[in-house]
């Protein structure tokens, strides 16, 4: 790998044809002179450096030969420019040009080049990430009557989409994603692009319904309408008539319909994505996805069982790698037949599944997140789940889930993230789970990429003198980002993609532990979030827990502990949730400094026994001089009361009840007779007893 500038003598090599300086770290301003003097250049690939300042194709304008342009830089100092100077005239005629990511025409307002307007032979264009504005340019479909490859993504062209140009059957891929556009898919995108195969239109403002015509398309193999207005249901050609498709992805629209009740035609089908919408229904005839290994219905409305062999349906197909049916209302038994060797992302979660775990999620050795929490799932947690020694996320929270935490849990020493919370767990804390959040490598940083199919396109093919073959062929690249729910800082956060390898946490709240808090909880040195609240935990607060030097979220509260606040704890600089309210803590609070000072007195509220800001309660000062030690006052605890005080206090109630009874027998005259009564009989009984002696002959005792 290169670094540092281009050398000038570059400009010599006058009968070169291929220049590539791809994928280098080179850096500095590329000079005019360099590529004027090229005259017989035919390739230039200058992607993947350090670049930067400002490149002008005008330089090319003399290369008659020119036949692939390829300009970008990683830094975001570099700026590809197309209007300067005004007027200029392109000799070349382009059969490949990639504009990628290089802030182009960034300082005229973001516009599209217009040299474009005099190219004719362009088979592959990528102008994507770089703002461009303006209306969707379809002219260029027109113009270039062998376009195969149209990549405009992630811009900001406005406008509908318009297939009003004449028939272009060489379009195989068009990849107008993340721009501003709105309206309706055309109805009559199956006669414009007969033989698209990669169709993406995602994330932007289109509404309406999806056209039957898009079923039409006959060679489709990858179709992404995701995050966008559209509604109604699917049409019934795109699940029967596309044999070739590979990837549906239809996420966050407001689309409706029993859509997995129907006769899928979708033998190749290996990515679906149903997400987010309002689709309803059983989920039936899964057979049909003989090689489906990404399946995403999650927060739809599904009802009704699992398919398995039990209940005489298809089942789902086992080459699956990630499943998530969660936050729908699948109901019964997990299957106890489902066999997903190869999953490695199984969520499950936020349904209404019923019985216990089934014995064959023992079979997962591949699985890294597990998430089957918030159903009504009872009976023990099994012990073969800490033999899941891939397993990086565990999910068990809000269920009905009983017993004592399985110590075998303490095997999983790659798992960084554990929620057993709301459950009814009992018995101790294992000590062995420090042993848990220890990573060997990284797992969700270097996630799957899944290409979504073979080569689409006729690739162009450079071809010199020098029998240098170039393939040029785009390829689809869909990465499976993992996401899941998990409360920290008192709230319930998302986490996806790749903090899920840095973010580390431990949930066991809501349940029925006893006993001490282990001290070894101390040594989980890299977890960022704690909870053990609302508990029946007795005892101290481990001091050791001062070693959590990443730890941002500690949740004790709702417990029985007793003692002090350990002033070791003012160590943890990323504290930035702190809680042990409720418990019968006693003494000082930790000195407010560091992270402490953050933390207001509803952070220890409930420990009537607790001193010190930020509460109400002062403590009383120590002697600051030496005292004579003796029995008394080493028997002397720090809440003993002064004694004049007490005196004090007492008289003055004794007081204030005398002075109120005497204005109740002032105001009212029925109580004032009543009171006079009883001192008159009280007289009386007192006058007969002092007679008693006399009239018995007898004196008292």
């Amino acid at each position: 790998m290169f670094d540092g500038k281009l050398p000038e003598c570059f400009n010599r090599l006058s009968s070169i044809k291929l220049f590539d300086i791809s994928s280098n770290q080179l850096t500095g301003v590329p000079f005019p002179s360099l590529i004027t003097n090229l005259t017989s250049l035919e390739y230039i690939d200058f992607r993947n450096n350090k670049f930067e300042g400002s490149f002008s194709l005008s330089w090319f304008s003399n290369l008659t030969n020119l036949e692939f342009v390829a300009i970008g830089s990683d830094n975001e100092n570099f700026e590809v420019e197309t209007e300067e100077p005004v007027g200029w005239t392109c000799m070349f005629q382009l059969k490949v040009l990639i504009l990628s990511s290089c802030n182009l025409n960034k300082h005229k307002g973001s516009v599209i080049p217009s040299f474009l307007l005099h190219q004719y032979k362009l088979r592959e264009l990528d102008m994507s990430h770089n703002s461009l504005e303006g209306q969707f340019p379809d002219w260029l479909i027109k113009n270039n009557a062998m376009l195969q490859v149209l990549i405009l993504g992630d811009n900001s062209f406005s406008g509908k989409l318009s297939t009003s140009f004449h028939r272009n059957p060489n379009t195989k891929w068009l990849d107008v994603s993340r721009n501003n556009m709105i309206g309706l898919i055309p109805n009559d995108i199956q006669e414009s692009l007969p033989y698209l195969y990669h169709l993406n239109l995602s994330r932007n403002s289109i509404n309406g319904v999806i056209p039957s015509s898009v079923g039409d398309l006959s060679v489709l193999q990858e179709l992404d309408l995701s995050h966008n207005w559209l509604s109604g249901e699917v049409p019934i050609g795109l699940l029967t008539n596309l044999s070739h498709l590979n990837m549906l992805i239809l996420s966050n629209n407001s689309l409706h319909g029993e859509v997995l009740s129907r006769n899928f035609k979708l033998s190749c089908l290996s990515s679906l994505h149903l997400d987010n919408n309002h689709f309803t229904g059983k989920m039936e005839n899964m057979g049909a996805f003989n090689d489906l290994k990404i399946l995403d219905v999650s927060n739809n409305f599904f009802t009704g069982l699992i398919p398995d062999k039990v209940n005489n349906t298809s089942m789902l197909p086992t080459s699956l790698r990630f499943l998530d049916l969660s936050k729908n209302n699948f109901s019964g038994p997990i299957p106890f037949s489902l066999s997903f060797q190869n999953a490695w992302h199984i969520h499950l979660g936020s349904n209404k599944f019923t019985g216990s775990i089934p014995n064959s999620f023992r079979n997962l050795t591949k699985v890294l997140t597990l998430d089957i929490g918030n159903n009504y799932l009872s009976g023990r947690i099994p012990n073969f789940i800490g033999e899941l020694s891939n397993l990086r996320i565990l999910l068990l929270e809000k269920n009905n889930f009983s017993g004592s935490i399985p110590s075998k849990l303490c095997h999983l020493t790659n798992a960084n993230m554990i929620d057993l919370s709301n459950n009814l767990l009992s018995g101790s804390i294992p000590r062995c789970l420090q042993n848990i959040a220890r990573p060997s490598y990284p797992a969700f940083m270097k996630s799957v990429h899944f290409s979504a199919g073979s080569v689409f396109s006729t690739p162009y093919l450079y071809s010199s003198s020098l029998y240098i073959h170039r393939n040029f062929q785009p390829y689809a690249l869909f990465r499976i980002e993992d996401e899941i729910l998990f409360t920290t800082k008192t709230l319930f956060m998302a986490y996806k993609g790749d903090v899920l390898d840095i973010m580390s946490g431990l949930d066991l709240s809501c349940n029925k532990l006893t006993g001490n808090i282990p001290e070894e909880l101390g040594l989980l040195a890299q977890i960022h979030a704690l909870n053990l609240s609302h508990n029946m935990l007795i005892g101290p607060i481990p001091v050791k827990f001062s070693n959590l030097a990443n730890i941002e979220s500690l949740d004790l509260s709702f417990n029985s502990l007793t003692g002090k606040v350990p002033s070791e704890l003012i160590k943890l600089n990323s504290l930035a949730v702190f809680n042990v309210s409720f418990n019968n803590l006693s003494g000082r609070l930790p000195e407010r400094k560091a992270q402490f000072i953050t933390f207001s007195k509803e952070s220890y509220e409930g420990n009537p026994l607790l001193c010190g800001l930020p509460l109400e309660n002062e403590c009383i000062m120590e002697p600051a001089g030496p005292q004579p030690s003796n029995k008394e006052d080493s028997d002397e605890k720090w809440h003993d009361m002064d004694m004049a005080s007490f005196y004090g206090s007492c008289s003055s109630t004794w007081f204030v009840i005398m002075l109120g009874f005497a204005v109740v027998l002032y105001v009212n005259r029925y109580w004032r007779r009543r009171w006079f009564h009883l001192v008159e009989e009280s007289d009386h009984h007192v006058a007969i007893l002092h007679d008693l002696p006399s009239l018995t002959g007898h004196a008292l005792p």
